[in-house]
This record gives structure tokens, C-alpha cells and sequence, in this order.
């Protein structure tokens, strides 16, 4: 049987690139993120927690050049892709999906916010996080990216402004329709608890000691293809909700037209069914989702912060009276999947095989990390239970596994 892998170690990335490229003149990573609780509700405005994990992308500047950047990605290369891009200091997109639109964007995005750079770097990146893998590798990318040009140019840039710089980047500049999870979730590090609408108030939150599986199903899925549609469906459910001419006014004032415009956590299920099972049953489900899923993050984070649920809270999850903590916050992963499943629609029968495997070797819970329909999962394991969560993974069809544990944000690395 396959074994579960190990991310590198920073020397061994360094070490592999020196021998190529020469002792770099400047080094930052950042991690990736595992999608963890709340998943598909940043984009609505809704808080999100996102878990930094020990799979992290390496930004590497190994010679300064006048006029333009030239970037090359050991992980394209190993991939067999195109790897090497090369731009002005004032570049433009090249589209098609070309993985160095990102570095480009990173660049414009400076330029927008007011940073000048002067010069160029020649840029060796290379990567644990797996490309479309559901682990924030495209924020770990631009995170890394310009944690090493503000390494490099003394730019002075704190985590709030690399994350919102690598937002402005994807989401404004490449025009890909993501929320701030994943770029806040990399540059901070840690478990936070990201509050997505204005001013973006992050919490750190005590789950350091959380270890994960991630397996990542091989099959490979893009933001852009996902997210558009279920949001599409969420402005249509708004719309037929809105046409209803007994909505109370009460409930009226708390929705909109957009999928970010309602107040999603003033809104009480019970108060919205009666009205909700008159609109088209994907719309519907869509809603549906979107309440469900905050009201079972907002007991998840009265678990992490107390320690306990009341036992009635306990039963609304699916958890056993008298769990522990590892067994309730595995619950509530356990529910929060069955949502992404069951009412959003981004599973597959790859990933319910998989799922179903780590479960079945001792997980205490297992779900979607990232967009789904593809992509990676994530389990809630301890030391003992580990390895042989991953090893059922990729007994079920699993590309890749790891026993992961959380990280630190973005950061310079060292030379030696």
C-alpha cells in the first residue's frame, strides 16, 4: 500500500534549488489553507475559519534584473507544463488560464495600491500545496510572491495588506469570483476566525494542537467553474423569494437581490420555509445551505472557545451526549459536509468513497475542503488514528495523503 506523504522541509527546498539556480538572494513561503469550517459562505459575507496547514509554497529570488520579472515554477515543470514566465515591470494578464497570470496580477496589484518597483527578479517557485487541490494553492502562491517582493524591496507590507493585496490580485485583477479565505487564511496562519465583510476582523483561534488528514482526490476542479453557478442560483432563489407578494416585511428587510446583499445571520430557517418552499428547489436548497451551514459554524466556534455544547446543541449536530471535544467538533465536520453535499451539490462518488474510508478507519470527521466537485478532503484525527486514515484514503482512490498539522502565516524565510 501506497504511504501517506511527508510536506519537504524548508532545507530541502533550498537545498534543491541552490543546486539549480545558486544561492538565492531572498526567500518567503506561505502556507495552504484547509477550507475548515463555513465553507462556501466567505463570498456571501459570512465569518469563515480557515486552518493553515504544513504544506506551504516557496518564492525564491535568485538574480536581480533590470527591466523585467522572470518567473519559473518547479511545480509546472514537474508537472510537465509550460514553467517559465516571463513580464515587465508593468505587466498585463496573458489569460488562458497561464499560471504566471497570478505573479503578474501580485505586480499590478502593487502598482494599483501605490508601491513602486523599480527593477525586476528572476523568481524560483516551488510548492507542496497541490495546484486546483481545494488547499488555497493560487492564494499560497501569491501570498509567498509578495511576501518575497516586500522582502525584497523593503515594502513594509503587514499580513492584513499581503492578504488583501493577493485578494485585489485574484478576485479584482484576474476577475476570478473568490472570497477572502484563502488569501487572509495564508497570510495570517494559524486557525482564524475571518469575518468577511468590512473592516475583515480576524481572530485567531485555539486549535494548534488540531492534527488533519488531507487527501487530495487527484481530480482537479477551478473556482471560476464552480462558484458563479451556485451563486447564480442563490440571485434566482432571492429574486422568487423577493416576487412573493405576503414576504413580511420583517423578512423582506433582511434579504436582497445579490447573494452577498441579505443579512444571512439575522435569518431564521423557521421564519424563511414557509416561503422558501414556493421557490425552485435548487435556488431553495442554495438558501437553505447557507443558513444551515452558519448556524452549525456558530455552535462549532462556542465548542472551540468554550470547550462544551449544552446537550440539546449536542443533538442539533449529531454528536453522542457526553462526546469530548475531538468527537464534537468531528460532528459538526460530519454535518457541515452532508450540507455541501446534500444541498449545495459539490460532492462526487470519488469523494463520498473516499470520505467514507477515513470515517470508517477512525476519523472524527471528515469534509470538503475548497469548492468541492473535486479537489482535497480533510479528516480530524489524533496522533494514534492518523496514519491509518491516510493510508484508508488512498486505499479508496486518493491520490495523495498527508497527516498535516496547523502552521504559521506568511514568511521570510532563511538563507542558511
Amino acid at each position: 500500500m501506497r504511504a501517506p506523504l511527508q510536506p519537504r522541509s524548508y532545507a530541502q527546498v533550498l537545498s534543491e534549488v541552490e543546486a539549480k539556480y545558486g544561492r538565492p538572494l531572498e526567500a518567503a513561503s506561505a502556507p495552504g489553507r484547509a477550507d475548515f469550517l463555513n465553507t462556501h459562505q466567505d463570498y456571501k459575507g459570512l465569518p469563515v475559519v480557515p486552518v493553515a496547514v504544513n504544506l506551504r509554497t516557496y518564492s525564491f529570488a535568485v538574480r536581480e534584473l533590470p527591466d523585467r520579472f522572470e518567473v519559473i515554477s518547479l511545480t509546472m515543470a514537474r508537472e510537465g507544463h509550460e514553467y517559465i514566465d516571463s513580464f515587465p515591470l508593468e505587466p498585463q494578464l496573458r489569460g488562458g488560464g497561464w499560471f504566471g497570470d497570478y505573479l503578474r496580477a501580485c505586480v499590478i496589484s502593487l502598482r494599483r495600491a501605490g508601491y513602486s518597483i523599480d527593477r525586476g527578479l528572476r523568481v524560483v517557485i516551488d510548492s507542496d500545496v497541490p495546484p486546483g487541490g481545494g488547499l488555497g494553492s493560487s492564494a499560497a502562491l501569491e501570498v509567498a510572491f509578495l511576501k518575497l517582493l516586500d522582502a525584497y524591496f523593503g515594502l513594509g507590507l503587514g499580513r492584513r495588506e499581503l492578504a488583501e493585496l493577493a485578494f485585489a490580485a485574484e478576485n479584482v485583477i484576474m476577475g476570478v469570483p473568490c472570497g477572502r479565505l484563502d488569501q487572509y487564511g495564508s497570510s495570517f496562519g494559524r486557525a482564524i476566525l475571518l469575518h468577511t465583510r468590512p473592516p475583515y476582523e480576524v481572530e485567531e483561534l485555539p486549535l494548534g494542537g488540531v492534527k488533519l488528514v488531507v487527501a487530495d482526490s487527484g481530480i482537479r476542479h477551478r473556482v471560476a467553474a464552480i462558484h458563479p453557478v451556485r451563486q447564480a442560483e442563490i440571485d434566482r432563489g432571492l429574486e422568487e423569494l423577493l416576487r412573493l407578494p405576503d414576504l413580511p416585511d420583517g423578512l423582506r428587510a433582511l434579504l436582497g437581490k445579490r447573494f452577498w446583499e441579505p443579512r444571512w445571520e439575522s435569518i431564521r430557517l423557521e421564519d424563511l420555509e414557509p416561503y422558501l418552499s414556493r421557490v425552485s428547489a435548487k435556488p431553495a436548497a442554495r438558501i437553505r445551505f447557507t443558513i444551515l451551514m452558519h448556524e452549525s459554524t456558530l455552535l462549532a466556534l462556542k465548542l472551540i472557545r468554550t470547550g462544551r455544547l449544552e446537550p440539546q446543541e449536542l443533538g442539533s449536530v449529531g454528536a453522542q451526549p457526553g462526546a469530548g471535544f475531538l468527537e464534537t467538533l468531528g460532528a459538526i465536520m460530519n454535518r457541515q459536509h452532508e450540507l455541501l453535499r446534500d444541498l449545495y451539490e459539490v460532492s462526487l462518488p470519488e469523494l463520498e468513497r473516499i470520505r467514507d474510508a477515513m470515517l470508517g478507519a477512525g476519523a472524527y470527521g471528515a469534509k470538503i475542503s475548497g469548492a468541492g466537485l473535486g479537489g482535497a478532503l480533510i479528516a480530524l484525527v489524533d496522533e494514534e488514528r492518523g496514519r491509518r486514515v491516510a493510508e484508508a484514503a488512498l486505499g479508496a482512490g486518493a491520490e495523495r495523503a498527508w497527516l498535516l498539522s496547523v502552521d504559521e502565516g506568511a514568511r521570510e524565510e532563511p538563507l542558511s
